[in-house]
């Protein structure tokens, strides 16, 4: 996709998210980051973290109605690789590295950031970049949260794993906490 088509995209998911207000998971901010802050280049997605008021959630894991939030705004159609973060934690990590706010639930959509982005200033609207102390203690604080998914997602695989019904929905989540805990491990 072109760049300038990928900046339309991240504009529509912003307005997309000020009109789900009232959808029932809390998404609180939309936050995009990745290549799309760091060239004009053509991209495959546009990598967006969306900000949600709930608990810490496990790395590379969704947390409950992440589906229907997402099939609503039309996320899960448009060329996004989205990531779930909690409001009540830095959006930041090892991943998600200088990102920018271009939405959030008090301010609504924040033109002044979307613009900065689709005029190729988005240095003057990033986050700055954690200390390397900051960033290793992000990670294992991250790394607690997705073990204990973890454990929980392998607790819940034991006990539905012999019962009638799909096994696929408790194995997708024992995978999506798994993947999550070995890339933070990785970038430990």
């Amino acid at each position: 996709m072109k760049w300038i088509r990928a900046c339309q995209h991240v504009e529509a998911l912003a307005t997309a998210c000020e009109e789900a207000r009232g959808l029932p998971l809390p998404v609180v901010q939309l936050w995009v980051f990745g290549p799309v802050l760091e060239s004009q280049d053509d991209l495959d997605a546009v990598d967006v973290a969306l900000a949600v008021d709930l608990p810490p959630v496990p790395w590379l894991s969704a947390p409950t109605g992440a589906a229907h939030w997402a099939n609503a705004t039309r996320l899960a159609r448009n060329p996004f690789a989205p990531v779930w973060r909690s409001a009540r934690a830095p959006i930041w990590n090892h991943f998600v590295v200088r990102p920018v706010l271009v939405w959030d639930a008090a301010d609504g959509v924040l033109s002044d950031a979307l613009t900065a982005v689709r005029e190729g200033r988005a240095d003057q609207v990033r986050l700055d970049a954690p200390s390397p102390d900051a960033l290793r203690a992000r990670i294992d604080e991250e790394l607690t949260v997705s073990l204990g998914a973890m454990r929980a997602s392998v607790s819940a695989y034991d006990e539905k794993r012999w019962r009638p019904g799909k096994l696929e929905p408790v194995a997708d989540e024992l995978w999506s906490v798994t993947n999550g805990y070995l890339d933070l491990l990785d970038a430990h």
